[in-house]
């Protein structure tokens, strides 16, 4: 069976190659930046600016070429002058983005919440607190002739299974996924799934659960 995707026509809209314009790393000039740029979106002066909010023409130029660092009051009153979110100010910012690289053999053995017996996962990866909204934990799942046969797993969020080693009988509600090397499948994990039938032992796969971040 060929995979099918639900957008208009059947492409995704998403272009893994598009590249953002760089961003500042260092946050006082970005956010001076940010300002210098909505006042003049705005044609605005530093004059006008000053008179919205308050501010010293001197103060604005030092905040807008990044010598200071506003105190959050000062860059709310900024941001209730130039009519943003006060958010925006914070746009043009390069935060530390996070990777975690996992040598072969090297994950790290854990027990989940609802681990069954002879289900033996391997933590590839872990990335904390992050701005996407969402969890991603990728694990190796190796099942043996020990490994309990019935599936108790439901929790919320998205996974996606590809198959390594073995042959293995995959439930997901009321079907039945035939699954064995190459095989993939990726499903809504608030219904019940596991492995149901352990077909041909060893069973090896790939798992990445991703959920809603706890905000």
């Amino acid at each position: 069976m060929t995979a099918k995707t639900d957008t208009p026509n059947g492409k995704l809209t998403q272009d893994p190659h598009a590249i953002r314009e760089p961003r500042e790393k260092n946050l006082e000039v970005a956010i001076g930046r940010q300002v210098r740029e909505l006042r003049k979106r705005q044609r605005m002066t530093g004059s006008d600016l000053a008179t919205e909010t308050g501010l010293s023409v001197g103060m604005l130029s030092k905040i807008e070429n990044g010598v200071i660092s506003p105190s959050l009051n000062t860059l709310q009153v900024l941001a209730d002058g130039l009519r943003v979110p006060l958010i925006q100010l914070f746009s043009g910012y390069e935060e530390t983005r996070g990777a975690m690289h996992v040598k072969a053999g090297e994950g790290v053995e854990v027990d989940r919440a609802g681990t069954r017996a002879g289900h033996q996962y391997h933590l590839l990866g872990h990335i904390g607190s992050n701005n996407s909204g969402v969890v991603v934990e990728p694990y190796m799942i190796v099942l043996t002739d020990s490994s309990d046969r019935f599936p108790t797993f439901q929790h919320e969020g998205l996974e996606f299974l590809y198959v390594l080693e073995g042959r293995v009988g995959y439930r997901h509600g009321d079907t039945i996924y035939d699954l064995e090397p190459g095989d993939s499948l990726f499903f809504d994990s608030d219904a019940p799934h596991g492995p149901e039938d352990l077909r041909e032992l060893p069973v090896r796969y790939l798992s990445i659960i991703t959920y809603p971040q706890q905000r």
